[in-house]
């Protein structure tokens, strides 16, 4: 690789890795609040346990417009190319956070709060639907063939990033307004977001197409296209199906790490918010430091062999991490998510990665999209199930912690699926499935 191509490539990476931080700061910031305000603020229930599992649902609606925006801007992701919907999505995100910094309560409006909050809701994930594929790709494929899997990680740190972010963010928020908080301080975080979408937008204006990108539109370059998603399900509906077991721990168990881990410190627990906002922080921390780690590594031994070993470490830790909050320590809570969202997400660090190798080109946008963002419908409602079950087990953390072991398991058994797809395509000289473009033949060898 020329140092022109890799001064693009680079560009590449930190238009991905900003613009997905951003996105999801905006995406887990709903998460980090769900319990502390919109519960008592956006739903009239005089149960808390009720209010709270109301504003999980509201906050599980995001993931049901994740696959609807996986399905519109992976087709025309795969159609037009990846650039141009990777800024159209961080302005779509953008807009819809602002606006629910600009919601009224219910105090103030009724019943319409709460729908207008689930409508932004179902907005923002429609633009993550579309956001995660794409960047990754956007970078990816973009990257020297011998660093593909550290360029996916790095892409993915954008998750702890925006975790690191939005928590941050909010409880900064709460030390600085106090009591006034839940009166107007909580809409700061929603309200910035704004300012934090030029950034992105910016970032993104300065990249340029990939080279996969280029090489497969070049090679079908008047032939007749098919629509992406039906030949997805017309020609590797079992891929499909690997690829969102593969990727649903990602969803599923960060979500129970964070968002239902907040309201279960603060409410079955009885522990103050900057506890537990202060341990995911030292996670997410801890994530970065793993994950890139992971990035490298998987370089080395392949990325769809490093989330094999991810998933296993991720499912022997799902029961110690429960045990561990279940102490009340604030530090041994801190090593709680530092174990779970650092150890655990080994195998998100690299899963963009290893997706990228499951689908053909022509239909990775979709694809990839897909398998992330379907998975994400069962994992949206992950927190609200697990409180669910929490309150049907008498308060126990046993429930949850099964959930957090069954998803890795299933994660697991995906993955090593993938892997035997991705090592049968190596041994027949295909790429996903499919012949390679004869453009990319021989950077694919040197793979």
């Amino acid at each position: 690789m020329s140092s022109r191509e890799l001064s693009k490539a680079r560009r590449a990476l930190t238009g991905s890795f900003v613009g997905t931080a951003l996105e999801w700061y905006d995406f887990f910031l709903f998460g980090t609040t769900a319990a502390i305000v919109f519960a008592p603020l956006f739903f009239n229930d005089e149960d808390p346990t009720t209010r709270t599992i109301q504003a999980l649902l509201t906050f599980g609606v995001g993931f049901i417009g994740r696959p609807l925006g996986a399905l519109v801007f992976g087709h025309f992701g795969d159609r037009l190319g990846r650039k141009g919907i990777l800024i159209f999505t961080i302005v779509m995100m953008g807009v819809a956070s602002t606006l629910i910094g600009a919601l009224p309560t219910y105090a103030t409006a009724g019943i319409v709060a709460p729908i207008l909050l689930g409508i932004l809701r179902f907005v923002q994930g429609m633009a993550t639907g579309g956001e995660w594929g794409g960047a990754t790709l956007m970078a990816v494929e973009s990257a020297p063939p011998d660093k593909r899997g550290l360029y996916g990680a790095i892409v993915q740190l954008g998750s702890p990033a925006g975790t690191l972010l939005s928590s941050g963010v909010v409880a900064a928020v709460v030390a600085l307004t106090g009591e006034q908080f839940l009166v107007w301080g909580w809409r700061i975080p929603y309200l910035l977001s704004m300012v934090l979408v030029v950034v992105g937008v910016w970032l993104r204006l300065a990249i340029d197409e990939t080279p996969d990108y280029k090489a497969a539109a070049a090679q079908s370059a008047g032939l007749p296209r098919e629509v992406p998603v039906v030949a997805i399900f017309r020609r590797i509906p079992g891929r499909l199906l690997v690829g969102i077991a593969t990727y649903l721990f990602g969803n599923a168990g960060f979500f129970l790490l964070t968002t239902f881990m907040i309201s279960y410190v603060t409410t079955t627990l009885g522990l103050p918010a900057t506890v537990v906002l202060g341990a995911i922080s030292w996670g997410a921390l801890s994530q970065g430091v793993i994950m890139l780690v992971a990035g490298k590594v998987s370089d080395r031994i392949s990325p769809p062999l490093m989330v094999v070993v991810g998933y296993v470490i991720a499912a022997a830790l799902a029961f110690p991490i429960f045990w561990l909050v279940d102490t009340r320590s604030t530090a041994l809570i801190a090593l709680a998510l530092v174990l779970g969202l650092g150890f655990a997400s080994i195998p998100y660090a690299v899963v963009g990665s290893t997706l990228t190798q499951l689908f053909p080109i022509k239909l990775r946008y979709s694809a990839i999209a897909l398998s992330a963002n379907v998975a994400g419908i069962v994992a949206g409602f992950m927190p609200a199930l697990a409180v669910w079950v929490l309150s049907v087990t008498g308060n126990s953390s046993t429930g949850p912690a099964t959930l957090l072991f069954v998803i890795a398991a299933i994660s697991l058994v995906g993955s090593i699926i993938a892997r035997r797809m991705i090592l049968a395509d190596e041994r027949d000289g295909l790429l996903g499935g499919e012949a390679v473009p004869a453009a990319m033949a021989e950077p694919q060898a040197d793979r």
